[in-house]
């Protein structure tokens, strides 16, 4: 873990992920990338008139004065930390940053309050998500000093899952954290019994080349009538810190988290969530 992309838009949540990702850089002794996206317009930027330049001249800069006295943070001391202050306008151009810092994770604030599905869907957060080669790491609240020592990984075991399992098992190998695997059963994927279940994991290890390392005692076996409900309440179950899933795509998050859940459910679960893609 050498270095940690964080997203400001000035906000209470992209401060919450810039601590996270401090007490993060601290313990593996990394830096942080601190980008803040301006989306000036390309007309504004482009025009010949000299007043229209001098004024998007004159934005960039106050941008630049804001951030980094948003950046004054004691919990920052220590820490090497790099700007960016960019005209992107389009969210998945923060991947295209986070390849040019050679970033290990992307650690981002959500604006969401109306559980995981509202969180993600249509919003900035799941475009990030949707669009971004790198393992990104959303926050929802201020973590205090909770630690995020206790992770559940939930899979359905898809082959299709293997190179986000892998990316998972190296980010946290370098984190120095164990996760837990889980395997959320549910009927509208197939419900299985405990023996085909063993199978398909046993096969997935071998396939991912983790045999010796993983087996199928390795895995927690959890039964539920949806994908949601199963991570949502092994996680409450066993007071996991953190929650990490596969995604895919352009299908992002609004494919994994289908289906019937109540709203109420949802909302339970504040908890941190780190995505990887498929």
């Amino acid at each position: 873990m050498k270095t940690l992309l964080v997203p400001i838009d000035f906000s209470n949540h992209s401060e919450y992920a810039l601590e996270v990702a401090a007490k993060i850089a601290k313990r593996h002794d990394a830096s942080i990338v601190a980008l803040h996206m301006m989306g000036l317009s390309q007309a504004v930027l482009t025009k010949d008139d000299s007043q229209e330049v001098f004024e998007a001249m004159y934005y960039m800069k106050l941008a630049e004065k804001r951030f980094q006295e948003f950046l004054d943070r004691d919990y920052l001391k220590g820490i090497e930390v790099q700007t960016t202050v960019q005209n992107y306008k389009l969210f998945h151009e923060i991947d295209s940053v986070a390849k040019e810092f050679d970033a290990d994770l992307i650690v981002m604030g959500s604006h969401g309050s109306s559980g995981l599905k509202e969180v993600f869907v249509g919003s900035n957060t799941e475009k990030v998500v949707r669009t971004s080669e790198m393992p990104v790491l959303v926050i929802k609240n201020r973590m205090g000093d909770q630690a995020m020592n206790k992770v559940i990984f939930a899979n359905n075991f898809d082959k299709e899952n293997i190179s986000s399992f892998k990316k998972a098992k190296k980010l946290f190998d370098q984190l120095d954290v164990n996760m837990q695997l889980v395997y959320i059963n549910t009927p509208g994927d197939g419900f299985r019994s405990t023996q085909e279940m063993e199978e398909k994991v046993a096969d997935f290890f071998t396939e991912a080349g983790v045999n010796g390392e993983y087996g199928v005692n390795d895995v927690v076996y959890y039964s539920a009538y949806s994908i949601e409900e199963g991570i949502f309440t092994y996680s409450n179950k066993v007071n996991a810190d953190l929650i990490a899933i596969p995604t895919h795509g352009r299908k992002g998050l609004a494919h994994f988290f289908s289906g019937s859940i109540s709203e109420d459910l949802v909302n339970h679960s504040d908890l941190p969530v780190i995505t990887f893609k498929m």
